[in-house]
């Protein structure tokens, strides 16, 4: 019987492969790859090279349950999980969201892709009228191949996939995230749709969840922001997350705003924009405790202004020192000197880098390219249990899963 490719392998594979796609469908995206490793050489050995030339993640957005269901099951067979809830309403955004990743430290190394997947929620669109229309449309598609669901059900049938059929799933799987230049409505019902929601359009519209970023990762986002202002890329003004410090939490990041593209609706000629190219600096994962002072930090700023100098002052609050930070339990940390993938090195205590995405919180909104309407941004409508029905599955804890991490790494006795 021939051995199975590990979903490590097939993991690497399909992110090699998504980031060649993405690269000859959005030439910016391979400047930002430029940028990013003209960075990150400067710091030599001060980081996980081998990680950190392999490191992106991706954002993806579905329509219904089915769809979710399906590509939850195929991201199973790369190894990556359900972590994380996200209730994007908090943003006015009719969607919430989970990130599938690898859920241990050792599949991580071997390989961090990440997708960020958000579904639709219809019952968040005020239109009835575009409600029924949205619904109309999604129920006759399908995004993913007859020969795709015959791959995943063979591979959760026989724990895995050999060599041959791992190719072909790799290729079908792909294919579920290509863009589309034509879209499967006319111009007008688009116009309704976009008038609705931006990203009810860019859900409802084309035949599957083409990729809207790919994120590299790099050690200094201020340094990658600053090279591509200096190449004329229309990039965001500001850095998202916190600001920039000594011993860094969590995650940054920035990114050009999304391109205007031509798009065929119904043989009329219109525009769609959509995808954008992001590029990401992670830190360390903190704790509730941690989480909870950071959100605090974040709230002051807006209050103070909403600028990066409000945003520097606020977190004044936060210490800037791992071993205070351990001391105060404010992050996660592993009990062994090491040089951590965050840049940081020395025989201080080593932070658990942060795997997971933006906090979504009243504090902590998170921000559209597509120029979302902040004046709708409210409390919010978490439906984490609706989300899990969808999936088919329970959605990891992030925060069990960094104290995992930090118990099995703990030094002995």
């Amino acid at each position: 019987m021939p051995s199975h490719v590990s979903p490590d392998q097939i993991r690497a594979r399909f992110s090699a492969a998504m980031s060649a796609m993405y690269r000859t469908e959005v030439p910016l995206y391979g400047q930002l790859l430029d940028i990013v490793a003209s960075v990150n050489a400067t710091h030599g050995d001060a980081v996980d090279e081998g990680r950190l030339g392999a490191e992106r993640h991706g954002a993806i957005r579905v329509g219904t349950a089915a769809e979710l269901s399906a590509l939850r099951r195929l991201f199973a067979v790369m190894g990556m999980h359900p972590v994380g809830y996200y209730d994007l309403s908090v943003a006015g955004m009719p969607i919430h969201s989970t990130a599938f990743r690898p859920i241990t430290a050792a599949a991580m190394t071997a390989n961090p892709f990440r997708m960020f997947c958000s579904l639709l929620r219809l019952e968040q669109v005020e239109e009835r009228a575009v409600r029924d229309i949205a619904a109309e449309i999604l129920a006759s598609r399908r995004i993913c191949s007859d020969r795709l669901m015959d791959l995943i059900a063979q591979a959760e049938a026989d724990g895995g996939l050999p060599d041959g059929d791992a190719a072909a799933f790799l290729d079908e799987a792909v294919g579920v995230f290509r863009w589309h230049g034509t879209a499967r409505v006319d111009l007008a019902t688009y116009r309704e749709l976009v008038a609705a929601h931006r990203l009810v359009a860019d859900i409802v519209s084309f035949a599957g969840p083409h990729i809207n970023h790919l994120t590299p990762r790099t050690v200094d986002i201020d340094a990658a922001q600053r090279e591509m202002q200096r190449r004329g890329m229309v990039a965001k003004e500001s850095i998202e997350g916190p600001p920039r410090r000594r011993c860094p939490i969590l995650l940054r990041q920035t990114s050009f705003k999304a391109l205007s593209e031509p798009v065929s609706f119904g043989g009329e000629t219109g525009a769609h924009t959509a995808r954008f190219g992001e590029i990401e600096q992670r830190g360390a994962a903190l704790t509730r405790k941690g989480r909870e002072l950071y959100d605090t930090c974040l709230a002051a700023a807006q209050e103070a202004g909403d600028d990066p100098i409000a945003l520097a002052s606020a977190f004044d609050e936060f210490p800037d020192d791992w071993s205070e930070m351990q001391r105060e339990d404010l992050a996660f940390f592993y009990n062994e000197d090491h040089v951590s993938d965050t840049g940081e090195s020395g025989t201080g205590p080593r932070p658990i880098t942060y795997e997971d995405f933006l906090p979504v919180s009243a504090a902590g909104i998170f921000r559209s390219n597509l120029d979302t309407d902040r004046s709708k941004a409210g409390a919010g409508h978490p439906a984490q249990t609706e989300l899990e029905s969808a999936l088919g599955t329970q959605i990891h804890d992030p925060f069990v899963l960094y104290a995992a991490d930090a118990a099995r790494t703990a030094a002995p006795g």
